[in-house]
């Protein structure tokens, strides 16, 4: 079985998923949806069809660094309900990202990788990042 990671934004999604022992985490893509959740669950509906073994979904959870919830949450809360809603067979879990983005950040910047390609692979590095917590947690 696998687990699909996702790191829910306010325009792109960032995609990951494990190799089919759920051992390791691989990026998978950048969905940009511009806030249109309609698009990404045609997108997600893509992933699952390429991918049948997957069981569980792990989303990001943005917290403040206090660990109180942001308005983000929120909305990251409501985007969790219409996957219940649409993959009711599936696991749905969260993990806090807390940070995520700036680890993603900082791995872009050790690789020296150009400005310019951050913006398309920051999201998709942050869903890994969700995933191998998860993993972590989970051992």
């Amino acid at each position: 079985m696998r687990t699909l990671g996702i790191d829910y934004g306010d325009s792109r999604v960032g995609i990951a998923i494990t190799d089919a022992l759920g051992i390791t985490a691989q990026g998978l893509e950048t969905i940009s949806y511009n806030g249109n959740d309609k698009i990404l669950l045609k997108k997600l509906d893509e992933i699952f069809e390429k991918y049948p073994e997957i069981d569980t979904i792990v989303v990001g959870m943005p917290f403040n660094m206090n660990g109180t919830k942001t308005i983000r949450a929120e909305i990251t809360e409501k985007f969790i309900h219409k996957l219940k809603c649409k993959y009711n067979k599936i696991k749905i879990t969260t993990v806090d990202e807390r940070l995520t983005t700036v680890a993603a950040h900082k791995t872009m910047n050790f690789l020296d990788i150009n400005k310019n390609k951050k913006r398309g692979i920051v999201d998709t590095l942050s869903a890994v990042y969700i995933l191998e917590m998860y993993i972590n947690k989970n051992k």
